[in-house]
Formats: structure tokens, C-alpha cells, sequence
């Protein structure tokens, strides 16, 4: 969950070399460095590709920039011939030069470190679409609830994006793919379904087709018990879960071939030591070592001291290695 990010001192250097966050995701010497910064601080099992969720859009022909104290802008969409006039991310400038990064980080990781590669899920790059910006997702929501066929149009095409896009990072060396839907807890009952639970479904089970040995994991956040059904998607190895979804539930409700990855709260970071050390050994005994990838339930803030990680790390691999479960 942002590993490599503004908590760290050494990318902050890099940052501020790159010149905007934009400039450091589409410069692959940086963008391997970045990813490959908390291997070096950390114990960790899995490096993530330096990235955003908003280069599928911005390779679709969209505007992209970020703006310091204001986050991503991009161009909107809101008519069917606005969908129709989105490019395909394939032989993209932003797809190739994400390749270069895979294939750098790749060369560079110690033997044993697994490499992630991520996309957003439809329906939360959708809703940066349709709005511009971050925002309540206010007129998504509605165009989601009145089943616009412009926003049906629309999350069909990042469907398929999507999967070229995952595809593109697996043949460029990762190992494990991640979809982010980290707004897919805001639509419920109908629209949840349409929007959320048969994209990723459709998603995932094609580029399982196209890529049958690389696992996939779902983050939907905030879906609650619909985790149990993301669970049952075909060929979804492990579904990320919020910091307030109860693991120990979880645990005995989603498939039993299916592991899950969470989900210390991030703000834990920021409290005592003695408390952060119980925090992480609490959430790794939550679950069968073998069903389980410990990870934070949401991304690391910027006020968080990088020594905090050490505390959850050592706390975790106490657990692992005196195998309580």
C-alpha cells in the first residue's frame, strides 16, 4: 500500500529531481529506483511498481496532470462520442515506458522478491473520468444509478483496457497483478453489481485466459461481506480487505483456495511502539499463515516514520516464524 512514497526521505530526493509526479512515473530510471527504495530499508517479500491508476486514462488520449495540494486533474468524459474517441492503451507511450520500468526493476531485485504490477478498478478510474478529480464522485454515482449507456460504453472500455494493460506489465516481468477499486464500496444493490462486481469479474477472468500462471489479487474496498463473492471469481488468488472488514469473519466465509491480504490501519503506525508491535502480531495470527499477505487495509500516510515499518515487520515475521496462525 505505497510502498515506495512521500514517508520516505529518499524519495522525496528523487521526487524533487523528477520535478512532478507525473514527470517520476514516466521516467523509468526513477521509477525503478522509487520501487526499489523500501527493499533496501525493509525486510519485505514484494516490490510494487512505481505507478498511478490514472495512466490507463491519460494513455486512452485524456489529460493528466497532479497539482501539489490538489492531486490528480483529468480530462473528463460524459458523452458517447467522447467514449467512442478513446484511444486503446496498447503501443502507448505510457504502457511502453511502464515496460522499461518492470523490465528495470525486474534486472535489479534480490532473488526471492516477487514483482507486482497494478491496475485501478473500473469503476474507480471510471469516476476520475467522469468527475476530473477527487471528488465524492457525486455525478459517477448518478450516471452509475441511472445506467447512462455513455458510462455502460465507458467502463465496457476499461474493461478491455485493462486487461491489455495487465497483460502489457505481465509479458514486461511481473509476477502478480493487483486491481485497485478503491471506491467500490460507494455503489450499492444494482449499481454495485453492474459496476463493480461484473467488471472485475469479466476483468479478471480474461486476463486469466490470457495469462494463466500469473495470480491475480482484488482490493475492492469497502464492499464488506460482497468480498466473499469477489472471493469466488474465477481465478482470483487473494482478495485485499479494508481495515475495518473483520479478517477472522472473513477467514471461514471466503473460498478456501483463496488467500487474503490486509489489513493493519495505517494510523496504527503512528501510535506507540508497544501498541503498533501488538497491532501487526494481532492482524498475522488472524489468519492462516499460508491464506495470508500481510499488508496495511489502506495506503500509508505521509506522516508516517519510516521506523514504524520496522516495528510491523519484525512483529510479523515473529509470528511467521513461530508459526501461529
Amino acid at each position: 500500500m505505497r510502498q515506495a512514497g512521500r514517508y520516505l526521505p529518499e524519495y522525496r530526493e528523487v521526487r524533487k529531481r523528477a520535478g512532478s509526479f507525473l514527470d517520476l512515473c514516466y521516467r523509468p530510471e526513477l521509477a525503478a529506483k522509487v520501487t526499489l527504495q523500501p527493499l533496501r530499508r525493509y525486510d519485505l517479500d514484494a516490490a510494487i511498481v512505481f505507478s498511478d491508476i490514472l495512466v490507463v486514462p491519460h494513455a486512452m488520449g485524456l489529460d493528466l496532470r497532479f497539482e501539489e495540494g490538489e492531486g490528480p486533474l483529468v480530462g473528463t468524459v460524459g458523452t458517447m462520442a467522447e467514449v467512442n474517441n478513446l484511444k486503446p492503451v496498447s503501443g502507448s507511450s505510457q504502457v511502453e515506458t511502464l515496460g522499461e520500468t518492470l523490465g528495470r526493476v525486474k534486472e535489479k531485485l534480490p532473488s526471492g522478491v516477487g514483482l507486482i504490477g497494478f491496475c485501478g478498478g473500473p469503476w474507480t478510474v471510471a469516476s476520475y473520468m467522469v468527475e476530473g478529480r477527487s471528488s465524492e464522485r457525486r455525478n459517477a454515482k448518478i450516471a452509475a444509478f441511472n445506467g447512462e449507456p455513455w458510462f455502460v460504453a465507458l467502463i465496457d472500455r476499461l474493461v478491455e483496457e485493462s486487461i491489455s494493460y495487465l497483460e502489457s506489465q505481465a509479458k514486461a516481468g511481473a509476477e502478480v497483478v493487483q486491481i485497485f477499486d478503491s471506491w467500490a464500496g460507494e455503489l450499492s444493490g444494482r449499481a454495485r453489481e453492474r459496476f463493480v462486481v461484473e467488471p472485475l469479474r469479466r476483468l479478471v477472468e480474461s486476463f486469466k485466459a490470457r495469462c494463466p500462471a500469473v495470480p491475480v489479487i482484488v482490493f475492492a474496498r469497502g464492499v464488506g461481506i460482497d468480498h466473499v463473492r469477489i472471493s469466488q471469481i474465477d481465478g482470483v488468488a487473494a482478495v485485499g480487505v479494508e481495515t475495518e472488514a473483520p479478517l477472522g469473519w472473513l477467514v471461514g466465509a471466503v473460498e478456501q483456495n483463496c488467500a487474503l491480504q490486509g489489513n493493519l490501519d495505517p494510523v496504527a503506525l503512528l501510535a506507540d511502539k508497544t501498541v503498533l508491535r501488538g497491532a501487526a502480531a494481532d492482524v498475522a495470527r488472524a489468519v492462516p499463515l499460508q491464506r495470508h499477505i500481510f499488508n496495511l487495509g489502506h495506503g500509508i500516510t505521509p506522516e508516517t516514520p519510516p521506523e514504524a515499518l520496522e516495528t510491523v515487520l519484525a512483529a510479523v515475521r515473529a509470528v511467521d516464524e513461530s508459526g501461529e496462525a
